[in-house]
């Protein structure tokens, strides 16, 4: 080799070097989208920050995330979406249905770790839950067959319970699936269930107040964000109908709720970082199978019982994991 070529080779490798020093240096960047409030959010994130600080990434270290929160306004999502595949980030945590399919809608190839998604594989974002391909993998939300458990619940705490409200967003691919269930759950014991679309609070308080009319009426409340985002409404609605209710996530029971009888979200989100750390060492989501929930919460406020005049079964506090006294 002559010296001239020698020494450009030399300088090439210094360059390349230098170049993927940077590339290796530079904070990875990982997008957060999510229909929720910051409210509501905030737990979450906690867990998600402080699982990834555990496995060695530290905000304004090395990893900057980007937050994208609609507050139960699903008509944002694509455009949220959109946005943060444009920042072309190193992985995207995304929380349901329609905001993965609304990530999808703009990015094939940006790794995405999804949470709280129903059925991946019959919504056609995942080929199968051991081997999920493409770009995507996480974590699911609820089985569907968990309707049946939530309207056992409403039924053990009031006996007499004979019409059931499912309340409902009907932009949210799990809600007909989940209702069905219901359905055939109520058909089973003599429970008339009948499914109530909301997409704002009008909707929901109107839900509410027919379900109320009822002479032994109840409600169970489906796992969508504007359910999360009208947390507060639902609960105080439910009270002043008189109506014992059912919902998903333990957040509501510590906001005055009867029952909840779901998952551990925050929990979930310590689990999806530990995948985003795996992804960013280099792992690919298509080699990462998707994990279905394992944790689920029994949560009863004896308070609201009481308000409601209902008397919880002793076996049922023996067999919950926290009881709001």
């Amino acid at each position: 080799m002559r010296r001239r070529e020698f020494i450009a080779a030399g300088l090439g490798v210094v360059a390349w070097s230098r170049s993927a020093r940077a590339q290796q240096d530079r904070p990875r960047v990982v997008g957060v989208l999510a229909g929720f409030s910051e409210e509501e959010m905030r737990p979450l994130l906690a867990a998600f920050r402080s699982r990834m600080s555990q496995t060695g990434w530290i905000e304004g270290r090395n990893l900057a995330i980007d937050v994208r929160l609609t507050a139960g306004e699903h008509q944002r999502a694509d455009a949220e979406a959109r946005a943060l595949v444009i920042r072309n980030p190193d992985v995207i945590v995304v929380m349901g249905t329609p905001y993965l399919a609304a990530v999808r809608q703009h990015s094939r190839t940006v790794p995405v770790v999804f949470t709280l998604v129903g059925d991946p594989v019959r919504t056609g974002m995942i080929e199968s839950l051991a081997r999920p391909g493409g770009s995507a993998t996480g974590f699911t939300n609820f089985e569907f067959s968990i309707g049946g458990k939530w309207l056992e619940l409403l039924k053990e705490i009031s006996p007499r319970l004979n019409h059931v409200t499912v309340i409902a967003n009907p932009g949210n691919p799990t809600a007909n699936p989940h209702t069905r269930v219901i359905e055939e759950a109520g058909r089973a014991i003599s429970i008339t269930v009948a499914t109530a679309s909301v997409h704002n609070a009008n909707d929901i308080e109107t839900a509410i107040t027919e379900e109320g009319q009822q002479l032994s009426g109840g409600l169970i409340v489906l796992p969508d964000s504007v359910a999360v985002i009208h947390s507060a409404l639902i609960i105080d609605l439910a009270e002043r109908n008189r109506l014992p209710a059912v919902y998903p996530f333990p957040t509501f029971a510590a906001k005055g709720g009867l029952l909840t009888y779901g998952l551990d979200i925050p929990h979930v989100y310590r689990q999806a970082a530990d995948y985003v750390d795996r992804i960013l060492k280099g792992e690919k989501p298509a080699d990462l199978p998707v994990q279905a929930p394992t944790k689920f919460e029994l949560l009863i406020n004896l308070k609201t019982a009481k308000a409601l005049g209902l008397t919880v079964p002793l076996i049922m506090q023996m067999t919950a994991d926290e009881v709001i006294e």
